[in-house]
C-alpha cells in the first residue's frame, strides 16, 4: 500500500485540475510541487534596483488573497514566477502567467484572463503592465 495524504476538497481539485493540464497524475503533481519547494531557484528574483536598470521588470498580482510576485522580461515578454505555490515557472506570456495564477487558486472558474490588465508594476507606481508594453 503507498502511503496517503489528506488534503481539502479544494486542494484536491486544484492538484487534479493541475494532473489534467499537464496530462500527467495528481501524485506527479504534489512530486513536482516538493522538489520545487525543495530546491532553491536558480534564478533569484530580480530586486526593484535592477529592475529600474534592467530588462527586467519586478510585477505583482493580489489574487483571491495571495500576493504572487514575478518577472517581467521586456525582450522575451515572459513572465517567471518568484513567490508562492508557482515559484520557478516561467511563462511564455504574461497572460499565460496570468491563467496559471487563476487556475492555482480558483480551479473552478474559468482563468481567461488578459495578463497586461492582470499584472502590476512592482515600483510603487499601481500601473498596470499594459503601461509599459509597448516602451523600449
Amino acid at each position: 500500500m503507498s502511503p496517503t495524504i489528506e488534503v481539502d476538497v479544494q486542494t484536491y481539485r486544484s492538484i487534479e485540475f493541475a494532473a489534467r493540464m499537464g496530462n500527467t497524475t495528481a501524485g506527479e503533481v504534489v512530486a513536482r510541487l516538493v522538489r520545487t519547494a525543495s530546491v532553491p531557484s536558480s534564478a533569484p528574483a530580480v530586486t526593484s534596483k535592477e529592475a529600474e536598470t534592467g530588462r527586467k521588470v519586478g510585477v505583482y498580482v493580489d489574487y483571491e488573497g495571495h500576493r504572487t510576485h514575478g518577472n517581467y522580461d521586456r525582450d522575451t515578454k515572459r513572465i517567471d514566477i518568484t513567490s508562492g505555490p508557482l515559484a520557478g515557472q516561467s511563462f511564455k506570456t504574461p497572460t499565460g502567467a496570468a491563467r496559471a495564477v487563476v487556475a492555482h487558486y480558483k480551479p473552478d472558474v474559468n482563468p481567461n484572463r488578459n495578463g497586461w490588465s492582470f499584472w502590476v508594476l512592482d515600483d510603487g507606481s499601481d500601473e498596470f503592465l499594459q503601461s509599459i508594453r509597448y516602451s523600449t
